[in-house]
């Protein structure tokens, strides 16, 4: 005989407590082998791949791909084949927990795990979701024995999580549907005949859709989560400056021909980011941070840069750790690795923490300037903007030069305006003549 087994959302680690589910990769009827790859699920760092834990065929998907699921919810049935068709140490775990679920009436089913979690104590709960991201691959663990399913999972309704979804909006119970797809599975068109012989106007054409909603999820969920945080705790205030930048377009055009960067792609962010770094130096209170706890200023002695992002799941901001011990060379070819993972979805939890202090390049989008927002637990971030040919005043004459605006939003409990100012106007001197780079170094 088989046994119906069902596999929950695993523990994905880091104190994460639900992941979106972004697609199926099996269907009702599919056989599948052990470790095959079953779902994808989007946490709020990663999309991961979770292989099943048993070899068997598919009952039911017990979530749809859109859904939130919290960690302990069924996602998916599986029939499995008769002890006599497993290995002998399966049959043996198999054996002990059927004596096991014989010896205690009403024993719960047990829950396969691949990093560890307990079940719920109340009903999961599911909330409507949708995207796709980056895929990392969780490695399966051995599959744990399981008690006999309880007889309620095999008696509800088959059909497929979109007609499930289709049911509940209308207020259908699929109870009362009769299935004609294989296996009696209750296909959209038996929905659709039922909602047409009870009369309901949901049968007939939609109407034209007038606006469009999207559900907020994974990262612009937590971006949002982050801004609003940011904007609540910290009283932020704003300081500009617009300088000729012309000498550091003319280094960065130098460096791309000197041999040491013939390797790297040198751009203006990477000598505004060297800048940045050395002008805290003097102005250590731009890499601090308040302690709500304790109400302290905590000050750090490194700095991990901040790099905001726009990849394809939304802006993130990886960080350069110990950037302060990192040359023009490494902090131009640390930049360029951060940026590339970030827009190829390949940051890892660790390059997207613990940042002390950001640069945003919105001079990218053809913007002049802007006013940035904190990341929240930081001091201060600085927005890079278009670099322009414009008239302006060189050597007492009008002239075209590259010019550029540097916006510094802070933290005005941590900084007050005089220290922003003379933070700016230090990241801004080493722009215009990078031969600071030298002097500051």
């Amino acid at each position: 005989m088989s046994t119906v087994r069902h596999f929950a959302l695993p523990d994905l680690g880091e104190g994460l407590t639900e992941a979106d589910l972004v697609a199926w990769h099996v269907a009702v009827g599919d056989a599948v082998e052990l470790n095959q790859v079953l779902v994808e699920v989007e946490t709020e760092k990663a999309v991961v791949e979770l292989p099943s834990p048993f070899t068997g065929r598919v009952v039911e998907l017990l979530a749809a791909a859109g859904e939130t699921v919290d960690v302990g919810a069924p996602l998916i049935a599986i029939d499995t084949p008769a002890v006599e068709s497993a290995t002998p140490e399966s049959k043996a775990e198999s054996k002990s927990a059927s004596e096991s679920a014989a010896a205690g009436a009403g024993a719960e089913e047990s829950v396969p795990m691949l990093v560890g979690y307990g079940p719920s104590a109340a009903p999961p709960s599911r909330r409507r979701r949708n995207g796709s991201s980056h895929r990392e691959r969780i490695p399966p663990e051995k599959p744990t024995a399981a008690a006999p399913a309880a007889t309620a999972a095999s008696s509800r309704p088959l059909a497929a999580p979109p007609v499930r979804f289709m049911a509940r909006q209308n207020g259908v119970d699929l109870a009362d549907v009769t299935g004609n797809g294989p296996g009696g599975i209750i296909t959209r068109e038996d929905l659709a005949a039922h909602l047409a012989a009870s009369g309901s106007s949901a049968a007939g054409e939609p109407e034209p859709e007038r606006e469009w909603r999207s559900p907020v999820r994974g990262v612009q969920k937590r971006m949002a989560e982050a801004m609003v945080r940011s904007v609540a705790t910290a009283p932020q205030a704003c300081v500009f400056l617009t300088v000729d930048a012309t000498p550091t377009v003319e280094l960065v055009d130098r460096l791309r021909q000197h041999p040491r960067f013939e390797d790297l792609h040198v751009t203006p962010l990477a000598v505004v980011a060297r800048a940045v770094v050395l002008a805290l130096r003097e102005h250590p209170a731009l890499n601090s941070s308040w302690d709500e706890m304790s109400d302290e200023v905590v000050t750090k002695r490194y700095v991990n840069l901040g790099i905001a992002v726009a990849g394809p799941r939304g802006l993130v901001v990886p960080s350069i750790k110990d950037a302060q011990d990192l040359s023009l060379r490494d902090l131009t070819a640390a930049l360029a690795d951060l940026t590339t993972a970030a827009r190829a979805d390949r940051c890892t939890a660790t390059d997207l923490r613990g940042g002390t202090i950001t640069v945003t390049n919105v001079g990218v989008f053809g913007v002049d300037a802007g006013v940035p927002i904190l990341n929240p637990g930081e001091a201060a971030i600085l927005a890079v903007g278009a670099l322009q040919r414009r008239p302006w005043e060189f050597e007492g004459q009008l002239a075209l030069r590259h010019t550029v605006t540097l916006s510094l939003a802070f933290d005005h409990r941590l900084v007050d305006g005089q220290a922003a100012s003379r933070f700016l106007r230090d990241v801004g001197d080493v722009v215009a003549d990078p031969t600071n780079l030298i002097a500051l170094s």
